[in-house]
């Protein structure tokens, strides 16, 4: 009998949910799990990727947004562009759950894509409402809706209290990103 897996949320406008669902995928990984990392919405190379990558039991696909820019900044075809983007990651994501492949599954800010409306919200909520047992399901981003909530056993609220960027400092590499 396969161990029972729970959902978490990762939230906040403070720093460290990214953060903190890599530590736990290192960690899951270290006990032989296999782990599916999807980062929505980074159009980025982090610092992490390729020490993430040096784990032969970690995958991690970035679901970039179709233009290098925020989406408050898109106009209507490139925010089309960038749905279809995501949506392809997250379903591939549910394939790698559904044919078993995937013991613990991260969708990094996926709350972001969500709330920006470039994702495809009904098969988002069906993944959580039904995720199989044995799976282990980490989500992150900044404002939830109270549903996603509702269905997590684990809700961590990363909170900033102080942070460099408000006195004009950028994101550092190997820091903040």
């Amino acid at each position: 009998m396969s161990e029972k897996g729970f959902i978490h949320v990762y939230y906040g406008d403070g720093k460290g949910k990214t953060t903190a669902a890599l530590g736990l995928a290192v960690r899951a990984a270290g006990c032989g799990k296999n782990v599916a990392i999807i980062q929505f919405l980074k159009s980025w190379k982090c610092g992490e990727h390729d020490s993430i990558m040096l784990l032969t039991n970690i995958s991690l696909v970035c679901a970039k947004p179709a233009f290098a820019k925020f989406i408050k900044d898109m106009n209507d075809e490139e925010i089309k562009a960038t749905k279809e983007s995501q949506d392809e990651c997250l379903k591939n994501a549910i394939d790698s759950v559904e044919s078993g492949k995937c013991d613990v599954l991260i969708l990094d800010e996926v709350i972001d894509a969500y709330n920006f409306d470039v994702l495809d919200k009904e098969l988002l909520a069906g993944l959580i409402k039904n995720k199989p047992e044995p799976l282990e399901l980490i989500i992150t981003g900044h404002k939830p809706e109270t549903w996603f909530l509702d269905h997590s056993d684990y809700v961590t609220e990363m909170v900033k209290h102080k942070h460099p960027y408000d006195n004009g400092v950028k994101a550092r590499r190997g820091i903040e990103f």
